[in-house]
């Protein structure tokens, strides 16, 4: 049963902020917003790109919902100045928001702790790219560790005109850490978890398997599937695994994990999200009303998730 709408007090919907992944944040923060409001919520917009942070605590915000997405939203910044604020936020805490956006030290945490997730390596401008072929194969995907969206992504699949070097290039214009990971050929999935639970999982079929920042938030050519249509086993396992990835970053309230499933029934976690989208094309609401849940008692079970478990 959720807590009345007053319970909440005032609320603060973050969104915009100034990342590369301001545009998305502002569809998904207007979306949180109205369904709060419909819900009788007190909420009010607020772009920590225009404010300042030390607002909330003045103008009596009680909590606040994070619709931020990429860096100062995602990263662990914005939840430490909330921490010192003493505002209860939804989502990961500071560790587990910051390790999730970081690609490179989640796979060590995933590796360490048997997680299963793609073979990669650190690249850098004096990277020799045919022994990373050599190690990792083709095709590759190449990408900054630091930022979310398919943003500066690029799968590179042959290295006759220098291909590698350009995308490292290209990766490294957001992020100077930068991974070349192996490419995982298979069925696209994505695993949402909204407190202790797993929901259903996504199947996902973009235009010629790309699903790319156009693809993800703006193109109605992509194809999502839940039910998956995957065997009830092979559903529970992975489900149950994706929880499992998920606590072991640190990760609590709500958050989305992206994985491959192979033709062999084997499956890798690429990344995990803390503060996924909530636009018309995002994947936690779909999966939520498969699992019965309507949009604004998902906004609502997020924002009684608030401050717990942190």
């Amino acid at each position: 049963m959720q807590a009345p709408a007053d319970h909440f007090g005032k609320v603060a919907v973050l969104l915009g902020g100034p990342s590369a992944e301001r545009e998305i944040s502002l569809l998904s923060g207007n979306a949180v917003l109205k369904a709060l409001r419909e819900r009788g919520v007190d909420a009010h917009p607020f772009d920590p790109a225009e404010r300042n942070l030390f607002d909330l605590s003045r103008d009596g915000f009680a909590r606040a919902f994070i619709a931020l997405h990429g860096r100062f939203g995602e990263d662990g910044t914005v939840q430490g100045a909330l921490e010192t604020l003493r505002i209860p936020y939804t989502g990961s805490g500071v560790m587990a928001s910051a390790l999730a956006m970081d690609k490179w030290r989640t796979k060590l945490v995933w590796r360490a702790s048997g997680i299963p997730t793609p073979r990669y390596a650190i690249a850098e401008a004096s990277t020799d790219w045919m022994k990373l072929v050599a190690e990792l194969g083709l095709p590759l995907i190449v990408k900054p560790a630091r930022e979310g969206s398919t943003i500066g992504i690029t799968k590179v699949s042959t290295v006759d005109r220098d291909e590698l070097r350009l995308a490292y290039e290209q990766a490294a214009r957001h992020d100077p850490l930068v991974l070349a990971e192996e490419f995982v050929a298979g069925v696209e999935l994505t695993a949402s978890i909204v407190g202790r639970r797993a929901l259903p999982l996504i199947r996902i079929e973009a235009p010629q398997g790309n699903y790319d920042y156009h693809n993800k938030y703006f193109s109605d050519d992509t194809k999502y599937f839940c039910p998956s249509g995957l065997p009830q086993a092979t559903e529970d396992r992975i489900r149950a695994q994706a929880l499992a990835a998920f606590d072991v970053i640190g990760c609590s309230g709500w958050g989305r994990l992206d994985l491959m499933l192979r033709s062999d029934g084997s499956f890798s976690f690429l990344e995990v999200n803390t503060s996924p989208g909530m636009t018309g094309h995002s994947l936690v609401p779909m999966a939520a009303r498969q699992a019965g849940m309507n949009f604004d008692q998902l906004v609502l079970n997020i924002l009684e998730l608030a401050g717990v478990n942190k």
